[in-house]
């Protein structure tokens, strides 16, 4: 396995658990950025959704500071902005100011993701087609910080211009091709079509001011416990509120992984949560480490980001502390 070379990082959503609050998602996220560090993970990044009542995270640059000022090592950002949802030049300020204040351990991770309902996207005054702009949306955001943005001269984007966090794209669609035209990392999803995406990319790779060469990070949702049944217990909270928000339009808050393993559900919910499942990694630390070995084989990833979230905190951190113990030898 490739430990020597591929950087383990963790992205939280701030999900909601039952009984809890929206507030106590947001604190325990900073709880856990601290947790992360101390464990030796290489970034912490936060999330951008709006109107889902089961997920706290709205407002990721605002939080991706309150986790800075908790942390001191780790590197810290976002999974993503989604770029069609703010202009430029906002976005550009707020990582102007983060990488201000927090020098050389900013991350900018951009998406471009659209709100999830019509109402949602109405809210923030952008459609769907706003999506198929980023790429000129991505243009005018890294001038910015280069002085070269062209779409309104005469502007420029303070404190960013000249500073550098460290910019991603997170590949969804198109995203290989215009993570590779625009010269950025990559992140991009485990699953059937990753390696055809990261052949385009690394072939597509147009080095840049913001990097050399081609770097791919790949997200997949990692669980390691005492015995592979425990460690797949872990995996059934958020795939079933995933399955429920499938079903019912709604990402409701996380329950008890016992109580989801003992639910009668109908055929539906039942194929929705098996489809949630497909593609996570589950399993004691030797079982685990077999695993990533072969994910970081086949995509020849440079960094691994893990995304797995459960209901009980003290046997997430457990899982996260047995995956370290991996990645450190």
């Amino acid at each position: 396995m490739h430990q020597d070379v591929t950087a383990y990082s963790i992205l939280d959503r701030s999900l909601v658990r039952r009984g809890s609050t929206p507030a106590a998602a947001l604190r325990e996220t900073v709880r856990f950025a601290r947790q992360a560090e101390e464990l030796g993970y290489h970034r912490f990044w936060v999330s951008e959704h709006h109107s889902v009542p089961g997920v706290a995270g709205s407002a990721p640059t605002v939080l991706a500071a309150a986790v800075a000022a908790a942390t001191s090592r780790i590197r810290v950002g976002t999974g993503g902005v989604m770029v069609p949802n703010h202009r430029p030049l906002v976005v550009a300020e707020q990582f102007g100011v983060l990488e201000s204040l927090y020098p050389g351990r900013v991350d900018m991770g951009l998406g471009r993701s659209v709100g999830f309902t019509g109402g949602i996207r109405r809210a923030l005054g952008h459609g769907k087609d706003d999506a198929d702009r980023f790429g000129d949306q991505l243009t005018e955001l890294l001038g910015y910080f280069t002085g070269t943005q062209t779409a309104h001269p005469g502007v420029h984007a303070l404190p960013a211009e000249g500073l550098r966090p460290q910019a991603f794209v997170l590949a969804m669609g198109a995203g290989a091709d215009i993570a590779a035209e625009h010269g950025l990392p990559m992140v991009i999803g485990a699953g059937a079509r990753m390696p055809d995406a990261v052949a385009r990319y690394r072939a597509g790779f147009r080095p840049s001011a913001w990097a050399a060469r081609p770097y791919v990070v790949v997200a997949v949702s990692v669980a390691v416990g005492a015995s592979a049944e425990e460690a797949a217990l872990l995996l059934l909270p958020e795939a079933w509120s995933t399955a429920r928000s499938r079903v019912g339009g709604a990402f409701p808050p996380l329950v008890p992984a016992e109580e989801v393993a003992g639910a009668e559900m109908g055929a539906r919910e039942r194929a929705y949560l098996e489809e949630s499942l497909k593609g996570q990694l589950h399993g004691t630390e030797s079982e685990v480490a077999v695993a990533l070995g072969s994910l970081v084989a086949t995509s020849g990833a440079d960094e691994v980001l893990v995304t797995m979230n459960t209901y009980d905190l003290d046997r997430r951190l457990d899982s996260y502390r047995r995956l370290a113990s991996i990645f450190r030898g």
